[in-house]
């Protein structure tokens, strides 16, 4: 679970372009391959810290529970 207030963060978009390595997303643990737009989260006292995460990933953040991955829907 992400720790940090939205208001002791900063948000910024990677665009594809700027997009240079493979990350792993803390929302979903799924790689974010590269070349693929996302965004970083940065805390302003903890930089060291900042992660990567998909765009829905990040806009659901607060809907996820604690230490619970995506799943494919149920059929």
């Amino acid at each position: 679970m992400w720790p940090y207030a939205d208001d002791e963060v900063e948000v910024r978009r990677i665009q594809p372009y700027q997009a240079s390595k493979r990350y792993r997303c803390p929302g979903c643990q799924q790689d974010i391959p590269k070349g693929t737009g996302h965004v970083v989260a940065v805390p302003t006292h903890a930089p060291d810290d900042r992660r990567h995460w998909h765009h829905g990933c990040w806009e659901h953040r607060h809907e996820r529970r604690p230490g619970r991955t995506a799943r494919a829907p149920r059929r």
